[in-house]
C-alpha cells in the first residue's frame, strides 16, 4: 500500500487558517521509514506534510524537541468501563468464576460511576499514546466517554441471550439501544455491535444479529476462540459453560468442530468483523478468517492472565488475516502499554515459530506498525488513520527519545519500535483529529480528582469480593 509518506510529501489541498506543524527530532510516519529532524504538518483535523523540516511550508511549527513522533496508537479492543477493576480486583480467578463475579459486581455500579470507570481508562490510555479505542460494553459508558474526551473509536453494544427461545426479544433491545447510541455518536466515534461470546449468545441470536448488522452497516466484534470451556461446550456439549446453561434449562448440545466454525455458519464473519482473542484457532479456521477478511484483536497479556495460551500470531500473519493488539479491560491487565504487548508477543512468537511462512510474517512487523497500522486495518480504518501521511487524519502521539536511537546511522521503523517499546514511557503529548489532549506532565486537578474518585471506587468493587462469591 502506498501511504504517500515519503520524505518531503505535500497534499495539494488549499491551507486554511488553522494550519500548523510539529517538528521532532525522529518523525516514524509507519508505512515510510522514519525521519530525522522531522516535521509533520496539520491543516484542521488532517495531514498535509511528512517530511524534513527543512522543507516544510512556512507555517507556525511546535518544536517538540528530542522526541520520536508517531501516528496515534489503536487499541483494538477495550472494555473502559471496567477500568474501576484495575489493581488486581479480579485476581485470582479461573475464567469462569471472574466472569460470574464481575457480572455480578458490575450489577452494583450506577451508570455514573460506569461513564467514570470509562473516563479513568481512557485518560490512561492517553498517557500511553492511544487515540483509538475498540470498545466492548453493555452500557452507554464507553460511548459517552470517548466523545467527551476527544478520543477516536467504535463502541460495540454487547447484547447477550444463550437461550434460543429469547433471540427475539434481546435482538429487539439491542436495536433500540444501538439507535439511541447512534444518536450521540460523533464523526470521531462510532457505533457497532458485539454478540459477546458462544457461551453467552445462541447460534438464532448470532444470526439475527449479523443480519441487523448487515442491514445497517455496522462493524461486529465477537469474543471469540478464548478458553478452552468455551471449545469444550461449543464442540462437545460438555464443561464448565455447559453446566452453567444446563442449570438454567436451556438445552446444550455440540454446536460446530470450533467456534470459528460456529461463527462462519451463522452468517457472522464479514471484513467488518473484529474476532477478539483467537487464542484456540486451528487451520481451517484462519483460512476462513482470512477468506472472510476479518479483523483480529489480539490481547497477549490477558491471554496470560487467565492462562488460556497463546494465540498463535505467526501463523495468523502469514495466513494474511488482519491481526492489531488489544489489552482488553483492566480486570485482566496491569495496563494499556500497547506497545510493550506487541513487543512482548512479537518476541515469543518469533521464538515459537517452526515454519518459515510464520518466521518472514512476523520478522516482516514490528511492535510499532502493530500498536498503530496493524490495529487500523483489523478496525478496517486504515485508510484514516494508522500512518503520518497526507491525507490520513491527524492523529499523533510522542515519547521521549530513547537513548538507543541516538547516533543510530540507519533508522527503521523496527528499531524505532523496538527502542519504544523497550523504554516504557509514557507519552509526552497527543493530537486526535488536530486537537491536543492532555497526555503526561503536571495532571490537571479534574484529572486528580477522577483518579481520586475512582481509586475509591475500585476499593469498594474490593470489598464486595471479599463480601460475596460469585455462584
Amino acid at each position: 500500500m502506498n501511504f504517500g509518506a515519503a520524505r518531503g510529501v505535500r497534499s495539494d489541498a488549499p491551507e486554511s487558517a488553522d494550519v500548523r506543524g510539529y517538528r521532532a527530532a525522529i518523525v516514524a510516519p509507519v508505512g515510510a521509514p522514519p525521519i530525522r529532524h522531522g516535521a509533520v504538518v496539520i491543516d484542521e483535523d488532517r495531514i498535509t506534510y511528512v517530511g524534513p523540516a527543512s522543507g516544510a511550508p512556512g507555517v507556525p511549527i511546535t518544536d517538540l524537541g528530542d522526541v520520536v513522533l508517531t501516528p496515534g496508537l489503536v487499541n483494538t479492543h477495550t472494555h473502559l468501563d471496567l477500568t474501576a477493576y484495575r489493581g488486581g480486583v479480579l485476581a485470582g480467578l479461573d475464567f469462569f468464576g471472574w466472569i460470574r463475579t464481575l457480572t455480578q459486581s458490575k450489577a452494583t455500579l450506577t451508570a455514573d460511576e460506569l461513564l467514570e470507570s470509562a473516563r479513568a481508562g481512557i485518560t490512561g490510555g492517553i498517557a500511553r499514546g492511544i487515540t483509538t479505542f475498540a470498545d466492548t460494553s453493555n452500557t452507554d459508558a464507553a460511548l459517552d466517554a470517548m466523545a467527551e474526551l476527544g478520543v477516536r473509536g467504535i463502541a460495540y453494544r454487547e447484547v447477550f441471550g444463550p437461550d434460543p427461545a429469547v433471540a427475539a426479544s434481546s435482538l429487539a433491545v439491542l436495536v433500540e439501544q444501538v439507535r439511541a447510541m447512534q444518536q450521540r455518536a460523533t464523526p470521531l466515534v462510532t457505533v457497532g455491535v458485539s454478540p459477546h461470546a458462544p457461551y453467552s449468545v445462541s447460534d438464532e441470536l448470532f444470526a439475527r444479529v449479523a443480519a441487523f448488522a448487515r442491514e445497517q452497516r455496522l462493524p461486529i466484534a465477537i469474543h471469540i476462540a478464548e478458553s478452552e470451556a468455551e471449545s469444550q461446550l461449543v464442540a462437545e456439549g460438555r464443561g464448565p459453560f455447559a453446566a452453567f446453561l444446563s442449570g438454567r434449562g436451556i438445552a446444550v448440545v455440540p454446536r460446530a468442530a470450533t467456534p470459528v466454525a460456529l461463527l462462519a455458519r451463522a452468517r457472522v464473519l464479514g471484513e467488518r468483523t473484529l474476532l477478539i482473542h483467537c487464542v484456540r484457532v486451528n487451520a481451517d479456521d484462519l483460512v476462513t478468517m482470512a477468506r472472510h477478511g476479518c479483523g483480529v484483536a489480539h490481547c497477549p497479556h490477558s491471554n496470560d492472565w487467565f492462562g488460556h495460551g497463546v494465540a498463535p500470531l505467526g501463523a495468523m500473519l502469514s495466513a494474511e488475516v488482519r491481526v492489531g493488539m488489544g489489552t482488553d479491560s483492566l480486570g485482566s491487565n496491569d495496563g494499556m502499554d500497547l506497545l510493550a504487548e506487541a513487543a512482548m508477543s512479537l518476541a515469543r512468537a518469533r521464538s515459537a515459530a517452526t515454519d518459515e511462512a510464520s518466521r518472514a510474517a512476523l520478522h516482516a512487523t514490528d511492535p510499532l506498525t502493530m500498536a498503530t497500522l496493524a490495529g487500523a486495518r483489523a478496525l478496517r480504518m486504515d485508510d484514516t488513520i494508522g500512518v503520518l501521511a497526507p491525507g490520513f487524519a491527524a492523529d499523533l502521539a510522542w515519547f521521549a527519545l530513547p537513548a538507543s536511537l541516538r547516533g543510530v546511522d540507519t533508522l527503521t521503523t523496527a528499531r524505532v519500535g523496538d527502542a519504544l517499546a523497550a523504554d516504557g514511557r509514557e507519552a509526552m503529548g497527543v493530537v486526535v483529529a488536530g486537537q491536543s489532549l492532555e497526555a503526561t506532565g503536571t495532571p490537571s486537578a479534574m484529572y486528580l480528582e477522577l483518579e481520586t474518585r475512582v481509586m475509591a471506587l475500585s476499593e469498594r468493587l474490593r470489598r464486595w469480593r471479599a463480601a460475596n462469591t460469585a455462584g
